[in-house]
C-alpha cells in the first residue's frame, strides 16, 4: 500500500497521539533549546538575523538526518512491511486531519447545546485571538478559518513533501512550520529572530497552498457546494489574507460555503480588523463547521489519489 495513504487512514484511525516522545513535541523542545542557546536580547537587528537564520538551519538539517537515519535503518533489515509502517507512522505524525476534525466537532457540539463558554474555551484553545466575548457567529467563524487555514500545513503540505522527498522531507517541512508557530512573530523579540523562520515557512507552503485552493474548488462540486462561487472567491479574495498562503483555502472555503470569514478580531484586548473574503449569502452557523471539515476531508483524499497516481505513472505503470 502507497504510504501516503497508510498515514493518512493510520491518523483516521489513531489520530495524533499526545506523547512527550512524539516527534513534533522533540522538535519543539529542540527549537525551545536552541533559542535559549542563540537569542540574545543584547544583539543587533542583524546579528539576531544571522542567529535565527542558523537556528533555523540547524533544526531543518538534524530533523531531516534522523528521520533519514531511521527510514534508512528500518530499510536496511530488508523487511518491507515493516518499512512501509515505519514510514507510514513517522509520516501520520506530521499531518493532523483527525485532530482538526475532532477540535471542530467538539466546539460545534457545544454550540449546538447552547454552552456557549464552553464552546468559547475551546476555540480558544485552536485561536489566537480573545475569544472570551465572542458570539455563536464569531465562534463559528474562528473555527472555520482556523480548518481551513490548517488544510495547507495541517494536511497537504507535509504530504505534498512526502510524495516529493519522501518522510524525511516530511518532517523537515513540520520542523519548518513548528519553528514558524514558535519565532516566527513580527513582535520585538523575534521580528529579526523569527524572520528566517517565518519566510521560510512562506516559502514552504507556496505552492501546496494553491494546490488546496484548486483541491478544494473540486471538493466542492463533489460534495455539492457552490464550487462555482468557491473558485470565484479564491480568485477575488485569496491575495486579501495578511499571509501570502492564508487566504488560497480560506477564501475558497468560504466561497463554497457561501459565508463570509475575515472581519474584526481583538488580541489581548486590541482590536485588529482582518479583510472580509467571500460574502454573506449565508448567516454563520454551527453547521458551517462541519461543512469545512468535509471540504478538508474531500482536498485530502483527492490529494492523495492524484499524487499516488503520478508516482504510479512516474513509475511506468503504464
Amino acid at each position: 500500500m502507497n504510504v501516503g495513504i497508510l498515514a493518512f487512514l493510520m491518523d483516521c484511525v489513531i489520530g495524533d497521539p499526545r506523547s512527550k516522545f512524539h516527534p513534533v513535541v522533540l522538535i519543539g523542545k529542540l527549537i525551545a533549546g536552541l533559542e535559549t542557546w542563540l537569542y540574545s536580547p543584547e544583539d543587533s537587528d542583524k546579528r539576531k538575523f544571522w542567529r535565527g537564520l542558523f537556528l533555523m538551519l540547524l533544526v531543518l538539517v538534524i530533523c531531516y538526518g534522523a528521520t533519514a537515519g531511521i527510514v534508512y535503518g528500518v530499510r536496511r533489515l530488508g523487511l518491507p512491511y515493516l518499512s512501509w509502517g515505519v514510514e507510514a507512522l513517522l509520516l501520520s505524525f506530521t499531518i493532523s486531519p483527525r485532530n482538526l476534525a475532532e477540535a471542530g466537532r467538539e466546539i460545534q457540539r457545544y454550540l449546538a447545546a447552547g454552552d456557549i463558554e464552553e464552546a468559547r474555551f475551546k476555540v480558544g484553545w485552536i485561536v489566537g485571538r480573545d475569544t472570551d466575548k465572542l458570539t455563536v457567529p464569531e465562534i463559528t467563524r474562528a473555527t472555520v478559518e482556523t480548518i481551513a487555514e490548517n488544510i495547507v500545513d495541517g494536511v497537504i503540505s507535509p504530504l505534498f513533501f512526502f510524495f516529493l522527498g519522501g518522510v524525511p522531507l516530511a518532517m523537515a517541512y513540520r520542523a519548518a512550520n513548528t519553528m514558524d508557530s514558535m519565532i516566527g512573530y513580527k513582535n520585538e523579540k523575534y521580528l529579526f529572530f523569527g524572520r528566517a523562520a517565518a519566510r521560510t515557512d512562506d516559502a514552504w507552503n507556496y505552492i501546496p497552498a494553491r494546490i488546496t485552493g484548486l483541491l478544494l474548488v473540486l471538493a466542492a462540486w463533489l460534495l455539492k457546494y457552490d464550487w462555482r462561487e468557491a473558485w470565484r472567491m479564491m480568485r477575488r479574495d485569496a491575495v486579501k489574507h495578511p499571509s501570502p498562503n492564508g487566504g488560497f483555502t480560506e477564501a475558497t472555503v468560504a466561497g463554497a460555503l457561501g459565508i463570509r470569514l475575515g472581519g474584526l478580531n481583538y488580541y489581548f484586548g486590541r482590536p485588529s480588523f482582518r479583510t472580509y473574503m467571500g460574502e454573506p449569502r449565508q448567516e454563520l452557523s454551527p453547521r458551517h463547521i462541519s461543512g469545512a471539515i468535509r471540504l478538508m476531508y474531500a482536498a485530502t483524499i483527492l490529494f492523495l489519489l492524484a499524487a499516488s497516481g503520478f508516482t504510479w505513472l512516474g513509475r511506468g505503470g503504464l
